[in-house]
């Protein structure tokens, strides 16, 4: 069973910095492109980041600057640092991992979210 278990949001104020963690655990043979979404209230889930197996990223254009994405691939970690912060980024942010494991070949798995909040 894959899991994909984010940490890291809460309240901040507009400017302010904040860094999202995810870690993948279970029984994983590859750990692909990983990612962080994000879906503010009544918009669509939106791609914020996204950074391949070998560590080249791509950013949306609105983030582009403010935030970085990284990952350790020997912890499975994937980490969004968030600089800079306004409040149009205030959103639930999702972990995404493509992963292959022992049973299934490689899908998309999603954390659980965690809500970022920028207000002054």
């Amino acid at each position: 069973q894959v899991q994909l278990v984010e940490s890291g949001g809460g309240l901040v104020h507009p400017g302010e910095s904040l860094t999202l963690s995810c870690v993948a655990s279970g029984k994983i043979l590859n750990l692909n492109d990983m990612a962080w979404y994000r879906q503010a209230p009544g918009n669509e889930r939106e791609l914020v980041a996204r950074i391949t197996e070998g560590g080249t990223a791509h950013y949306t254009a609105s983030i582009l600057g403010r935030f970085t994405i990284f990952r350790d691939n020997s912890k499975k970690t994937v980490d969004l640092q968030m600089t800079n912060l306004q409040p149009e980024d205030t959103a639930v942010y999702y972990c995404n991992a493509n992963i292959e494991t022992i049973l299934r070949p490689p899908r998309d798995y999603w954390g659980q979210g965690t809500q970022v909040t920028v207000s002054s």
